[in-house]
Formats: structure tokens, sequence, C-alpha cells
């Protein structure tokens, strides 16, 4: 497959990452609290979706291990969130069915499977030992978040979410600079500066959009804005 194809898959998984957040933040600045909406769940699916598509097509192991550790935490919040029942039949089916198909796929196929993704010589053991961990590290915050959200009844997204956020974005980003992989690169520079400030806001930085309680129209805008994220 043309490289540029396979890059756009990845770009276009990793703009949907930085959606859910932004909108998250987004959402949480306007509460002055971190906050967990439905659709920062619903976007994750069908990131994560794309980013396996990518991860194979690239013979990235470390990017497949990362969205196989969290693809059903996605789901399990959306249940904890009562979204997952109202979703369409039809999407809940793809859902399951998708990764099914991607399992069989590095099973049994020719081209890009596990043996491949394995073998990418581009990728030396210390790289690869590298990126896993971070891969590890970054979507262990979601196992991190479905625990604690088990025990409390109810999808949060604590402190150490953003912390095990933080650490483990940093190691993939170190890892995308060898790697040449511009997808990785932009990803989590980007996603750091998100974490951070969600540190910040759990420890009572006031949100950013509270500056603009002296413009009415503008607060109002931005309230109704954020009384439609769900």
């Amino acid at each position: 497959m043309n490289n540029y194809i396979i890059i756009g898959f990845g770009f276009f998984a990793q703009f949907l990452f930085f959606a859910r957040t932004i909108v998250q933040w987004f959402k949480s600045e306007q509460e002055g609290e971190i906050i967990s909406p439905v659709i920062y769940w619903q976007i994750s699916l069908l990131a994560s979706m794309l980013m396996l598509t990518y991860g194979i097509l690239r013979n990235d192991f470390s990017i497949v291990l990362g969205q196989v550790l969290v693809y059903s935490v996605y789901i399990r919040n959306l249940q904890l969130k009562k979204a997952w029942k109202k979703m369409h039949l039809i999407t809940r089916t793809l859902a399951i069915v998708i990764p099914v198909f991607y399992l069989g796929w590095l099973l049994m196929g020719e081209n890009h499977n596990f043996s491949s993704i394995l073998k990418n010589e581009s990728v030396s053991l210390f790289l690869l030992i590298w990126g896993s961990t971070g891969q590890v590290i970054f979507n262990s915050r979601f196992l991190y978040q479905w625990l604690y959200s088990e025990y409390h009844n109810e999808s949060v997204l604590p402190l150490g979410f953003w912390i095990i956020s933080t650490v483990g974005s940093l190691m993939i980003f170190i890892y995308s600079i060898p790697r040449l992989d511009p997808v990785l690169f932009t990803a989590h520079s980007l996603g750091l500066l998100m974490y951070s400030r969600n540190i910040l806001l759990h420890y009572g930085k006031k949100g950013m959009f509270s500056k603009l309680t002296k413009i009415p129209s503008l607060e109002k805008l931005l309230k109704n804005i954020s009384d439609k994220i769900k």
C-alpha cells in the first residue's frame, strides 16, 4: 500500500485522538474540573480502529500492542456511561467484529502479520523494547482508569490517568524520533500539553474560560457549546 495512504490513516487516527482530548479539555475548562464526556469514549473507539490499522500497515508492534490493550476499556466506559446500548446496533456490531477481523489478519495474513511486525528490520531490539514499554505505560492509563471507575461505579478520569499519560506520552515521543514517525511525533508533542493542563485542573488551577466571564456574550456561547457535549 502507498506509504502516503498509510501515513494518512495514522494522521486521521491521531486527529481523532486529539479531537477527543480537545473536547474533554473544553468541557473540563468550562466546568472547572476534570470531566469524562460520552463523546470522548465514542471517538476513542473509532480512532483506535484506525490506529490499529496504521500500526499493522507500519509493521509497528508497539502501536498494535497499545491499541489491543485499551480497546475493550473504551467499550466498558461507554457501558458505565449508560451510552453503549444507546448506540446504533450496526455501530456496536462493527465495534466488536472489526477487532476479530484484525486478529484473523494478523494470524493468517500473508503480509503485515505477527511475524512481519516482530521482525521489522528498521526497528532495533532496544527501540522495540522502548517503544513497547512506552505504549504499555501510556495505555495502562486506561486500565487504571477502568479499575478506578469500576470501584466508584462511574466513568471518571482521575489524576493518576493524566500522570501516567504524561510519562507514557513522553516515552512514545522520544521513540518517534529515531523511528521517523511524523504521526507519533505530532500527536504526542501536542498531547503532552493537554495532559499537563488536566493535572493543573486537578490541583485547582482555575479553568481558562473563567477569565472570560466579564464578556457575557462569549460566556454564554462557551456555555452553550459545553452543554452540547455529553
